[in-house]
């Protein structure tokens, strides 16, 4: 008896075989991320610190290693360690149980909160990687697979469309997200959102739902956004925004009737701050901004992300003013002063003094030119609080300089510590420290 042929596949059997074949291209490249941090717990009815751990994903993009994650997944991290997937599992392992992957410790080389994007290193080479595709690029219907380590289940991918190329968390945030429907739960932040070719379209974030699990609408940082910053990070140890000191709105059918201004739509000054580089090239509030460097300024977002990546250079903008065309040159200022910045410098729990409440850094070339003109060259500056942590006492802010403790001299974060060592448990801690130009005492520990 002759034995039925096979029938061909086609059609939907070609999908799924291309599938597939992306998700074994693209998993090699994905990572979980583990991390550590201090926890405020309760034993009784004393407060204890507790060592708690969580996870989230990442992506390799570049084969010495080189991961891309989200900020907040590393934000509170005391150490930071990346499981990468067996790249010879497949081949291998016969099984479809497959091996845990190989545990590196990970550096953390910079991160930007205000796009929720961090840069980690392990020492590691020849590594699978992504490559960033345009998210400019995509339209709305688009698939796309969402790749992580939901709840800890490394090596999970999800399918979905693009819902929408461009949502704002707030009206005129120079920030916007791909919202997609392919399911991201709590530990997916960090992994890769890619398109048939396999390559990242966006980085997970977040999600909205009433329950806290996917609801079919999350959120991933573009693309194009996010090679942007890793490419800053790698270069400068931080992202570069520049400013001119103006407040730009997007103009509303509302708005544009009330004013009486000739067009409904683009962007005008609301503001233009006095001693600024707008105010020096002539910009008054109520001007109407029509083009930058010959480009047709549509809304307030592009304006600011404009001028966020000229930072250092020179543009020119075509304005509109009482029915005259003006052209204006104007200088785009690094933002300074960015505190931000100050916690991209941690190096884990040197970092931490337990008895403060607080993260600190040494008063260095790097730190300097974040901070106002300080009256002492040396010392420890504060960072970060530590939430939930700061013993009672007065408030230290981040951007203090520490240089005395007790009345003992501090010339830098080791000094510091020491001085903290020398304080018996119980006895005040008074630090003498530089506030904004202004020396004050404070009384930081009553344990």
């Amino acid at each position: 008896m002759a034995l039925a042929q096979q029938p061909q596949k086609t059609g939907l059997w070609q999908l799924s075989g291309q599938m597939e074949e992306l998700v074994l291209r693209v998993d090699p490249a994905v990572v979980q991320i583990l991390t550590t941090e201090f926890q405020r717990g309760e034993r009784g009815a004393a407060p204890v610190v507790r060592v708690g751990r969580g996870n989230g994903s990442g992506v390799i993009v570049d084969p010495d290693g080189y991961i891309v994650t989200n900020e907040h997944v590393v934000r509170s991290a005391r150490s930071i360690a990346v499981l990468v997937p067996e790249m010879d599992a497949q081949h291998r392992f016969q099984s479809i149980v497959k091996p845990g992957g190989k545990r590196y410790p990970a550096r953390l080389i910079g991160q930007d909160p205000e796009t929720d994007i961090a840069v980690l290193k392990i020492d590691a080479g020849n590594l699978p990687h992504l490559q960033f595709g345009d998210s400019e690029r995509l339209r709305q219907g688009q698939l796309v697979l969402a790749f992580g380590s939901p709840y800890g289940l490394e090596n999970t991918v999800t399918m979905g469309v693009i819902s929408s190329v461009a949502r704002q968390v707030r009206p005129d945030d120079p920030m916007i997200y791909l919202q997609t429907d392919a399911a991201i739960n709590p530990g997916n932040s960090g992994g890769p959102l890619v398109n048939p070719a396999g390559e990242i379209v966006g980085i997970n974030t977040f999600i909205l739902s009433a329950t806290g699990a996917s609801a079919g609408v999350g959120f991933a940082v573009p693309a194009n956004i996010v090679r942007t910053v890793y490419e800053q990070i790698r270069r400068h140890g931080h992202v570069r925004r520049g400013q001119i000191g103006v407040v730009a709105q997007t103009i509303t059918p509302d708005m544009a009737r009330a004013l009486q201004l000739p067009q409904d739509f683009g962007v005008i000054l609301a503001d233009v701050a006095p001693g600024s580089s707008a105010a020096a090239a002539g910009l008054e509030a109520g001007d109407i901004v029509l083009r930058m460097e010959g480009k047709l300024m549509e809304n307030a977002r592009q304006f600011g992300v404009g001028l966020y990546g000229s930072a250092g250079r020179t543009v020119s903008l075509e304005l509109l003013r009482n029915g005259q065309k003006l052209t204006r040159k104007v200088a785009v200022l690094e933002r300074p002063r960015d505190p931000d910045r100050l916690l991209s410098l941690l190096e884990g729990d040197r970092n931490y003094l337990p008895r403060l409440g607080v993260l600190a850094v040494d008063l260095d070339e790097r730190v300097t030119p974040l901070l106002p003109p300080l009256r002492h060259l040396s010392g420890a500056v504060i960072a970060g609080i530590v939430a939930d942590m700061a013993p009672e006492g007065e408030a230290l802010l981040p951007g203090d300089v520490i240089f005395a403790v007790n009345g003992r001299r501090v010339a830098g974060l080791d000094d510091l510590k020491q001085a903290l060592a020398s304080i018996p448990p119980g006895d005040p801690v008074v630090v003498h420290l530089e506030r904004m130009g202004q020396q004050q005492f404070v009384l930081a520990s009553l344990d």
